[in-house]
């Protein structure tokens, strides 16, 4: 459980983000929005829903495994018949099996027709259907944990790019006020030159400064295009239309001073769950080579009708005779095959198997372990963002003070523009640092969030 304390310091960082940063854009996309786009029109994920289609196409194949064999057959032959005796194996190919044996040979053409129906069935293999259709299933599962770990990474990588655009715009925001300040102090300078109270060299240091200010928020309002652009291609959306809710931090603070807590889900993470389903699919993939390997029982039943032009005594009689069925058999029958050699084969892939479940459960133990670590990681980098924004508002205030100070100062002629720059440059760092501590609050939080597999919980509390 992740408990905040020092709400005393979020409550002032609220009242401070509302007045530094009330100006929100009014068509504003909220993390929740970039995310169900993201969920609908990301490349990665519409392809890996395609292969989810695939495996699911697959086990359905394999869930008709069962089908029987029924072929037919029919052939008209011309050629001769002149064998001699003695057995033979055909191997898939007999050119004639029938009578035809003769004290000499004869070249004389026998017309023959042959019509088959052959139906074969394989009634029981001990297992092994069963067994194909769960490994088809566990391919299913594994596909289908596979595009919820990409969907989940997505959302993680969505979630950084979208922190760092918030961070980026107030970036911009701070370089504008900085922009604005050196401005007005160019223009007392030139004032007070124009008076001959200041000399015209301090002119030339405050232009320098504002061009510098200047390139900075060209440079930034380019790195946020680079990350707007990086949205856009994963959520389908204009770049222009993704600007970041300003507010969302507000949001979070303010939720995290309810002590609005959420616990670890790591059982359920989808990382976890796609190494569960991979040692699962191993496991399976072990009992098919078990059962593929044992003896199969089959059906099997045939029916042809033969004519030849031979008579019942062998011998030659017209072509004419060779067409037609002049003869019907059938014949059915149950038989057992096993190869005892298999034993050996058995043994050996089922091995393989074997180091390859415990190689898959090896890599779900460790993904346990990084888990683990990066959740007690999440809480040390939130606890130290949570340091950092107790310290925030001091600096922020007497840097302020102090720029005000020299400022009037400078005015008066009591003091020169390198310790007004000076005062400046400390107010625009503590501006940049009051941001940065926020981002690495609610980017801490975030990867809290992922990590232990909780970032709905987080989104809700930006509703």
């Amino acid at each position: 459980m992740l408990r905040f304390k020092h709400s005393w310091c979020l409550a002032l960082l609220l009242l401070a983000s509302v007045s530094l940063y009330a100006q929100v854009p009014d068509k504003s996309v909220s993390l929740k929005q970039l995310l169900d786009q993201v969920s609908h029109n990301a490349p990665t994920l519409l392809t890996d829903s395609s292969a989810i289609l695939i495996k699911e196409a697959q086990a359905r194949e394999t869930g008709y495994n069962w089908l029987p064999n029924l072929k037919l057959n029919y052939q008209t032959d011309l050629g001769t018949n002149n064998n001699v005796g003695g057995g033979y194996f055909g191997f898939g190919m007999v050119p004639t099996n029938n009578r035809g044996v003769r004290d000499e040979s004869n070249a004389t053409a026998v017309l023959s027709n042959l019509g088959i129906a052959a139906f074969d069935m394989e009634i029981y293999n001990f297992g092994a259907y069963k067994a194909q259709n769960k490994v088809a299933s566990a391919d299913v599962a594994v596909q289908q944990n596979q595009f919820n770990t990409s969907k989940y990474n997505l959302q993680a990588y969505t979630i950084d790019n979208y922190l760092q655009l918030l961070r980026l715009q107030e970036y911009i925001q701070i370089q504008s006020r900085n922009i604005q300040r050196n401005q007005e102090i160019r223009r007392s300078i030139q004032a007070l030159a124009k008076s001959g109270i200041r000399a015209g060299v301090d002119t030339s240091i405050a232009e320098a400064e504002l061009s510098k200010s200047r390139l900075n928020y060209i440079e930034l309002k380019n790195q946020a295009k680079q990350v707007q652009l990086k949205l856009s291609a994963i959520s389908g959306m204009p770049y222009q239309a993704i600007v970041p809710d300003t507010t969302a931090e507000t949001k979070l603070f303010a939720q995290s001073a309810e002590s609005r807590l959420f616990y670890a889900d790591t059982l359920n993470h989808p990382v976890i769950k796609y190494y569960e389903s991979l040692y699962d699919n191993s496991l399976q993939r072990e009992d098919l080579v078990k059962k593929s390997y044992n003896p199969k029982v089959s059906f099997q039943a045939a029916a042809w009708g033969r004519a030849a032009s031979l008579d019942a005594n062998n011998g030659y009689t017209s072509l004419n005779n060779g067409w037609g069925f002049q003869r019907g058999n059938y014949l059915v029958g149950v038989g057992i095959t096993y190869n005892l050699f298999d034993l050996k084969r058995k043994n050996l892939k089922l091995t393989t198997q074997k180091i390859n479940s415990q190689y898959t459960l090896t890599k779900l133990n460790e993904q346990k372990v990084l888990l683990a670590a990066s959740a007690t990681q999440a809480d040390a980098n939130v606890a130290t963002a949570m340091e950092r924004l107790q310290e925030i508002p001091k600096q922020l205030k007497a840097a302020t003070a102090a720029y005000r100070q020299k400022f009037s100062l400078y005015k008066s002629g009591l003091t020169d523009i390198i310790e007004l720059n000076a005062a400046l440059s400390l107010l625009y760092r503590a501006e940049i640092d009051y941001i940065s501590a926020k981002y690495s609050y609610t980017q801490a939080l975030f990867q809290k969030a992922v990590t232990e597999n909780q970032v709905n919980t987080v989104i809700n509390l930006l509703n």
